[in-house]
């Protein structure tokens, strides 16, 4: 049994970062897979050093013949199984290839539809339907679109996404973040897009400044141009209220996130569509109490805020008061981080995500 995994470009993002993972640990898989992807990006280097087959073929247009004649070739050659996509147009793209043969074709859906209308809410719900299967990462996400689109439930399934412990528990040298120590360290991880509302997390600081707390608080993620305005936001808002640089650092994307976990007393996440949330996970991994929104799937990550404080949505207030209340017992909060550490071990590891991946390419094959 063959998987070909296909995506888009190797950018440091929450679904390449998945697949890296997936990739530096793939001898532990009890199949044997490729990667092809179209475009270059930060992990660029990371995925080839991997040791794991890797291809670049990039269309000059949508419906290019030839890469398509390129992409079926390649298939052939080979001796692909399956080809699992994690993008929706690569599911079009390994459907077209694959016509006239026996290779399956399922795909893993990484977001929600929010915001598609018309031609394109049209296509992606063609995409699930050309599939033999459909995996999503979290019940939450997979019983909304099964409701939604009147899926047939055999076919879809839930596969965690996985996290690599070895790169938190393999981090020995701590590099400082900032010259300067406080009583608390905190910070947040994850790209300003519109999956994240980190301008509820600058609405909480600033009530946390004003209450008199000592603190530092450190944002780890990009400011994407096609989404800028949300970094700026946030960047405007902490600058207006005195608190860029002197309590707020915004540090850009990072490759050293676990560096950055490492130092944390407590890391704070604001969610407005998240599938998953992998940052979460790895902060958990790390021994850091962890305070998340009520948002669906954060609820199902923290088995309903056992492993983790959940807030209310868009409410600053109601996450300040219940980290006032970590302020004061943190030793509780402590053995509630080491509980969650111990959760997702269980629950999210390389091993399980291959397993149960194995489990279903044998179902559809």
């Amino acid at each position: 049994m063959k998987i070909a995994y296909m995506f888009g470009a190797l950018r440091r993002g929450g679904t390449e970062t998945l697949m890296l993972d997936l990739f530096r640990n793939g001898q532990t898989a009890d199949f044997q897979f490729i990667g092809i992807h179209r475009k270059g990006g930060e992990y660029e280097q990371d995925f080839y050093s991997s040791g794991q087959k890797l291809f670049r073929l990039t269309p000059r247009f949508p419906l290019d013949i030839f890469y398509l004649l390129k992409l079926r070739k390649l298939f052939k050659t080979n001796k692909i199984d399956i080809i699992h996509s994690q993008v929706l147009i690569d599911t079009f793209y390994a459907k077209i290839a694959t016509l006239g043969t026996q290779i399956k074709v399922l795909q893993t859906v990484h977001g929600f539809d929010f915001g598609m209308k018309g031609f394109s809410e049209k296509i992606f719900a063609k995409s699930l339907k050309i599939t033999v299967a459909n995996i999503f990462v979290s019940n939450y996400q997979k019983n909304y679109y099964i409701k939604k689109y009147g899926l047939s439930p055999e076919n879809q399934y839930v596969v965690y996404n996985c996290i690599s412990f070895d790169k938190i528990d393999n981090q020995k040298e701590i590099v400082p973040l900032l010259p300067e120590k406080s009583e608390l360290l905190i910070g947040s991880v994850g790209n300003f897009v519109y999956t994240r509302t980190q301008i509820v997390i600058c609405r909480f600081l600033k009530l946390l400044s004003d209450a008199g707390y000592d603190f530092r608080f450190v944002f780890a993620g990009l400011r994407i141009d096609s989404q800028a305005h949300l970094y700026d936001d946030c960047v405007n808002f902490c600058r207006t209220n005195g608190l860029l640089d002197t309590k707020v650092f915004f540090l850009g994307g990072r490759n050293d996130i676990a560096n950055v976990l490492r130092q944390l007393d407590a890391f704070v996440y604001s969610s407005a569509h998240d599938t998953f949330g992998i940052a979460v996970a790895e902060a958990m991994v790390a021994g850091v109490p962890i305070f998340v929104n009520d948002w669906g799937v954060m609820s199902e990550l923290t088995a309903n805020g056992e492993f983790g404080t959940v807030y209310l949505s868009g409410n600053p207030q109601d996450l300040f008061e219940k980290f006032t209340d970590f302020i004061k017992n943190r030793e509780i909060y402590k053995q509630k981080a080491q509980n969650a550490n111990n959760f997702v071990r269980e629950n999210f590891s390389v091993e399980r995500i291959f397993k149960n991946l194995s489990m279903i390419y044998k179902n559809i094959i």
